[in-house]
């Protein structure tokens, strides 16, 4: 099997990788970009966008990566529908196995992100992708809940966040937790639990999220949720609590299994970088978007480390002679 080297490779779409590829192309670095198994990354799953710079109308999230992918295939960037399984970051130059064939590289930029952990009923993701009513990100959503009555799910500083936020918009917050006190820090379950909005739901867990058919003003027929169905933890009883959304905020699992081993990463896997840079602890090797970022997680964010990434890339190439 022939093996087929670029300068510069990508691994992962989605705003970082996309952005990565976009400088390094401008660069004239040629690179190589691996879509993965979802491509155009988390914001493929996600109805509008109200927060992304230059849209004032907002825009589909599958209709901005479908004009980031064109925009970098316009100045040169090659992608391949193809999944990176197995990466050897200890040769050089760096050796990367895909489900079709075999690549060398000698740069490589890591923009495979993070995946919601979602509760595990099917019906919670499968809902969040027709814009039902369900959503893993208050800080993308918030808004479209204006004046109505919604959940959250999760007992940590996350969740905690999330329903504290959402109480700008919502006229009601029920925090949805399997037990009867919090994970979050004192101080910030203190400030929740002082806010009239926010409703505990203790000791609970979600078994089902029930919907009712709505028809959009176009004549489409859409499932959108309409209440919970809960579980006690304590006595088994079940019940429902109608609602207009829901936010799970049980955390993101980053998609880092692939460099196990090989490159740090926190306590929750999630790839650790040189303060201020995309440089990870390899030489050659950047990591970019919400692979390495469990704080911010916005497309903004991962968009600009997609540059950073891209400049850290091209700059290291530079000093090692490897770019024209």
């Amino acid at each position: 099997m022939s093996v087929s080297h670029h300068k510069v490779v990508v691994i992962g779409t989605g705003p970082a990788g996309y952005t990565a590829a976009l400088y390094a192309s401008r660069a004239n670095l040629a690179p190589l970009v691996f879509e993965g198994a979802q491509p155009g990354g988390q914001l493929t799953i996600t109805t509008e966008v109200e927060n992304f710079p230059g849209f004032r109308q907002g825009v589909a999230g599958p209709a901005l990566m479908d004009e980031m992918r064109e925009q970098v295939l316009r100045f040169g960037t090659t992608i391949k529908s193809e999944t990176v399984l197995k990466a050897d970051l200890q040769s050089r130059p760096f050796k990367l196995t895909t489900d079709k064939g075999e690549y060398t590289a000698d740069a490589v930029i890591i923009a495979t992100g993070a995946s919601a952990k979602w509760l595990g009923i099917s019906k919670d993701e499968q809902l969040s992708r027709t814009g039902g009513g369900v959503s893993a990100c208050a800080t993308c959503d918030g808004f479209f809940f204006r004046g109505k009555e919604i959940a959250v799910v999760g007992g940590g500083d996350t969740a905690i966040e999330e329903a504290t936020f959402l109480t700008k918009f919502a006229t009601k917050v029920h925090l949805i937790h399997r037990r009867d006190k919090l994970r979050a820090s004192k101080a910030m379950q203190e400030r929740a639990l002082k806010n009239e909005k926010i409703q505990p739901v203790w000791n609970k867990v979600v078994l089902d999220v029930l919907t009712a058919t709505h028809e959009t003003p176009m004549g489409e027929k859409v499932e959108k949720i309409r209440a919970l169905k809960l579980k006690d933890t304590v006595d088994g009883s079940e019940s429902e609590l109608p609602v207009e959304g829901l936010f799970v905020a049980i955390g993101h699992q980053p998609n880092t299994s692939l460099f196990q081993g090989q490159l740090p990463m926190d306590e929750t896997g999630y790839l650790q970088v040189e303060k201020g840079s995309t440089r990870t602890t390899i030489s050659g090797v950047f990591a970019c978007g919400d692979v390495q970022d469990h704080i911010y997680r916005q497309a903004i964010t991962a968009a600009g480390s997609g540059c950073m990434a891209a400049i850290d890339a091209e700059r290291w190439l530079v000093d090692q002679g490897l770019a024209e």
